[in-house]
């Protein structure tokens, strides 16, 4: 099954100037699209090219953290967990900005940062610290626990058995045209454009705990959360 490169979910222009039409096309139609292509020459004529993409990340994942790394199985990781994390962040922007959180919302990140405030401190500082490439994640854990995590490169919280909320891709080439050097700009910018309604529809879904039963296989099973 190839994967598709899916289309954004709003024009070119719409967050500009925040984040300007030319960095979305290379973006979007260069750097996604390379990952997507990338993907599908790796996987096809192997056993993992009729897997779907979460399946792919969580068992290449499970091979590189138990077995002798392999650099195709390495390539084929870093290649599906990068589309399909740009894929996510897509959703985690809105060009209506400033649009004010839910009582539920803020209510839950009060609980668990100390306030909306804090947690966007937090947030952002561990984009401003995470050296290199990588992306800043909120998510969630099996009993309803949130936390903030800083991953190098192309990881995902699912391979930790944690639901990702909203994540902000701090490679260079997501901000690079529009503030250069200049990440803590960014993601105050980044601030300004969140989608806190697919946020919140991220943290109503019911946990999602995947084992690894083998190499090759996966069994994905639905649990309500506990909290």
């Amino acid at each position: 099954m190839a994967i598709r490169l899916p289309p954004l979910p709003f024009g070119k222009t719409a967050l500009s100037p925040l984040i300007s039409e030319r960095t979305l096309e290379i973006h979007h139609d260069k750097h996604h699209a390379k990952y997507v292509q990338n993907t599908n020459d790796l996987v096809r004529g192997t056993e993992y090219e009729d897997m779907e993409l979460e399946q792919l990340i969580l068992i290449t994942a499970y091979h590189l953290k138990h077995h002798e790394i392999e650099k195709k199985i390495l390539n084929i990781f870093n290649n599906s967990a990068q589309a399909w994390n740009h894929a996510f962040y897509w959703n985690c922007l809105h060009p209506q900005r400033t649009k004010p959180l839910s009582e539920n919302m803020k209510s839950t990140l009060a609980k668990n940062f100390g306030s909306y405030d804090q947690f966007s401190s937090l947030f952002k500082a561990a984009g401003k610290s995470l050296f290199g490439s990588g992306w800043v994640w909120l998510a969630k854990d099996e009993m309803g626990k949130l936390s903030i995590v800083a991953a190098k490169n192309a990881q995902n919280p699912m391979t930790e058995d944690k639901t990702p909320l909203l994540v902000c891709d701090v490679w260079e080439h997501a901000y690079y045209l529009d503030c250069q050097n200049d990440r803590s700009k960014y993601l105050e910018n980044f601030f300004q454009l969140i989608n806190w309604d697919f946020v919140e529809q991220n943290l109503d879904r019911p946990h999602l705990h995947y084992e690894v039963v083998d190499q090759y296989q996966e069994t994905l099973v639905y649990s309500e959360a506990k909290y």
